[in-house]
């Protein structure tokens, strides 16, 4: 069972918007329906066996109350409010030409109602944490006013199939603008769970959006040494490589100072990955080998199901008995061109 330590703070004025985010869902609005995201920003940060996930969003129009649901690897241990600054501060680092002010398990079946597990209240988010399958969590938002889009069973199957563990952030704009909160800012929020190797929904920023409609996101990775990717960025397939170096000391010094940073390592990599696709062309999440083994797994990036082949130990059994079988029959096939030769049937 994965278990993934996320932190995402960051304006998580965006875990709520109708599209997205890489690790905060958007697609699922309110009643008003008027939310419109324009990009996300996130940084996965894997040291120690936790991820530190944090997210941000733009977006524009839109009053009253809205929100949307984010797919979890596993429980969070704690959900708090995350530091003010973060993203900024990677932006300028990958970014220099341009200024940025830095402001101050058992799983249940997909019949059964949704479990909340986990409720917090940050600033004008209200945020859930809950277990169950796809149609339980589709239940769940709709009973809560959410307006799922079409594609909701599909691509909340997509990820109830490897974990049926959501973060639910509902928004209320109204309650923002009490709070003196204006649109295109932020609230950060702060999630963390142990997992082996960090994961990075990137299928979830498509929900609501058809064919040809854009996704445009950032991911931020940091790790101890320089991760392995899956897929691997190209250019050619709606992820690009625009940053992968050795993270400044003065960025480590400048994050770690900012609130629930702590656990920043003295060195560390950073990589910067640029998603640019079309909605129908994002069908992968991000999966992230941390290890220094140089395997990411395929169903954390969404390329296989469990179960479509069974690994032991890292083995594809299915593979390995499918090759001994063809070694079987071609053992078997020498024996018989050299036990019956043409020679033997003449006779």
């Amino acid at each position: 069972m994965r278990r993934l330590s996320i932190i995402l703070p960051a304006t998580l004025l965006g875990l709520l918007l109708t599209a997205g985010p890489t690790l905060a869902c958007g697609g699922l609005i309110g009643p008003n329906g008027a939310v419109n995201l324009l990009r996300t920003t996130t940084f996965a940060g894997y040291h120690g066996g936790n991820e530190h996930y944090i997210t941000s969003f733009e977006f524009a129009g839109g009053g009253g109350a809205f929100g949307s649901i984010t797919p979890l690897p596993a429980v969070p241990s704690s959900v708090e409010k995350g530091g003010d600054w973060t993203l900024q501060r990677l932006i300028r680092e990958t970014e220099p030409q341009r200024l940025f002010a830095l402001d101050a398990s058992a799983a249940p079946s997909a019949s059964m109602a949704a479990e909340e597990i986990m409720k917090v209240k940050i600033d004008a988010l209200d945020i859930t944490v809950l277990r169950g399958g796809a149609a339980a969590i589709g239940t769940w938002a709709t009973d809560h006013g959410f307006r799922l889009p079409p594609d909701a069973p599909e691509v909340l199957d997509f990820y109830a199939q490897r974990s049926q563990i959501f973060l639910a952030a509902a928004f209320d704009a109204d309650a923002a603008a009490e709070r003196g909160q204006q649109i295109g800012d932020g609230t950060s929020v702060h999630i963390t769970i142990p997992t082996d190797n960090p994961w990075v929904p990137l299928r979830i920023l498509a929900l609501g959006k058809t064919g040809n409609e854009r996704v445009d996101a950032d991911v931020y990775l940091m790790t101890d040494a320089s991760p392995v990717l899956l897929p691997k960025p190209t250019g050619e397939n709606g992820m690009r490589l625009d940053y992968n170096a050795l993270a400044s000391l003065s960025l480590l010094d400048d994050l770690r100072s900012d609130r629930g940073m702590e656990w920043v390592p003295a060195t560390a990599w950073l990589t910067k990955v640029a998603i640019d696709s079309s909605a129908k062309g994002l069908s992968y999440d991000l999966a992230i080998d941390a290890s220094g083994a140089g395997a990411p797994s395929r169903i954390d990036a969404g390329l296989e199901m469990p179960g479509s082949s069974i690994n032991v130990k890292g083995f594809d059994i299915g593979r390995l008995l499918m090759a001994v079988f063809f070694s079987l029959m071609g053992v078997a096939g020498i024996f018989l061109m050299t036990r019956f030769r043409p020679s033997d049937a003449l006779r």
